[in-house]
């Protein structure tokens, strides 16, 4: 009954599920751009470098017609940041700090670029550590009331928005783990009932305000599989360019226990005990090809390398990636802009960068980008 109710709204132009037949176009658009972490960090005092208008008039000028925007719920949120945060404190929304997303939209808009906010730190869930939540999104009644809030709060505050210009990405990177606030705890995919229930839960609450909203859900197992439960309702879906770890999180401490002792990437080689080539990119997005053939929007959210994959590597790889994905309609966003991922200032040892307006560009990054 639910699932009927929900694919019947957000008919227009966007509509995400169609009867399962071959199609050749994709329901989301092929939209091409960046990631943005302007408030990416639960602490306000955290955040990174902040987007300018002329950032995102860069990003036009080079082509580019979307941003999506990670946030943590917590950066927004008034309470007392010297001890953990109370599940009542959930709802304590700070304006101010609310007025500062709301400008990074509106200058995102201003130039032209579709504006995805997503919630990476959602109440009761984060892939990463770095903040105590007080319970679990997949299992406690409360973190969903939560989520379903901040959801509704959104949407109330763009229900006149065409879903041209702005979609909600439900939640970054889907886990269950053991333990919420330990990284490193034992973690499985969310069983696919769950996640159906709290998608169809942040639906609504979404939908309730704009019945044309457009709506995307984060793959299962941190992003990277196909969400069967959820191919019947109205909501795109997203997957990650970060396969093999060994080349997009190469020596990152915060995906590798012993960083320092990895086999050296390689693309196409060997790689330890795998041979790593394009065949392993295609087989892993041969789910996400027949989802978006089924009648499902797809795009990839987020991708790319941290920058102590060897340059060569990384762009050999990427332009697997993004050919992959380009030739079937989907469209991705770098992780991030100005960053360790970025196009500008990435902090690699090994790229011949170029000044731009007192930044360094990785112009051979840019470029695999534009072409894709």
């Amino acid at each position: 009954m639910l699932a009927a109710a929900v694919t019947a709204v957000g008919s227009d132009a966007f509509a995400l599920s169609q009867p399962a037949q071959p199609l050749a176009k994709n329901k989301l658009p092929k939209w091409k751009g960046f990631n943005l972490l302007d408030f990416f960090s639960p602490n306000p005092a955290g955040q990174r470098i902040k987007t300018t208008d002329e950032h995102l008039k860069w990003m036009r000028d080079w082509g580019f017609d979307f941003v999506r925007v990670p946030m943590a719920y917590p950066s927004y949120l008034k309470f007392d940041r010297s001890r953990n945060i109370k599940p009542e404190e959930v709802y304590q929304i700070d304006e101010q700090a609310v007025e500062k997303i709301d400008n990074l939209v509106q200058m995102a808009h201003k130039h032209g670029l579709h504006v995805s906010l997503n919630l990476h730190r959602a109440p009761g869930y984060c892939i990463n550590a770095g903040f105590h939540e007080p319970y679990n999104l997949w299992t406690d009644q409360p973190a969903l009331d939560a989520f379903c809030f901040h959801w509704n709060m959104w949407a109330k505050r763009y229900k006149n928005v065409s879903a041209k210009k702005i979609s909600f990405d439900l939640l970054n990177e889907p886990n269950m783990r053991e333990d919420m606030n330990d990284q490193h705890s034992k973690s499985s995919p969310v069983p696919g009932d769950v996640y159906r229930k709290v998608a169809i839960a942040a639906s609504d609450a979404i939908w309730k305000e704009n019945k044309k909203a457009l709506i995307i859900a984060d793959g299962n197992r941190g992003g990277s599989a196909v969400v069967q439960e959820l191919a019947d309702l109205n909501i795109g879906q997203s997957c990650r360019g970060y396969n093999p770890g060994i080349i997009s999180h190469y020596k990152a401490p915060w995906a590798n226990k012993d960083p320092e002792n990895l086999p050296e990437p390689k693309w196409p080689g060997q790689v330890g005990d795998r041979y790593l080539s394009r065949q392993l990119l295609e087989e892993h997005y041969k789910p996400w090809i027949d989802l978006k053939n089924q009648g499902v929007g797809v795009h990839c959210g987020e991708c790319g390398a941290w920058n102590k994959t060897p340059h060569d590597v990384f762009r050999a790889w990427f332009g697997d990636v993004l050919d992959i994905l380009s030739s079937n309609g989907i469209g991705f966003a770098l992780w991030e802009f100005i960053g360790s991922f970025g196009v500008l200032n990435s902090g690699r040892t090994d790229v011949a960068y170029e000044d731009w307006h007192g930044y360094k560009l990785d112009r051979k990054l840019l470029e695999l980008m534009q072409k894709a």
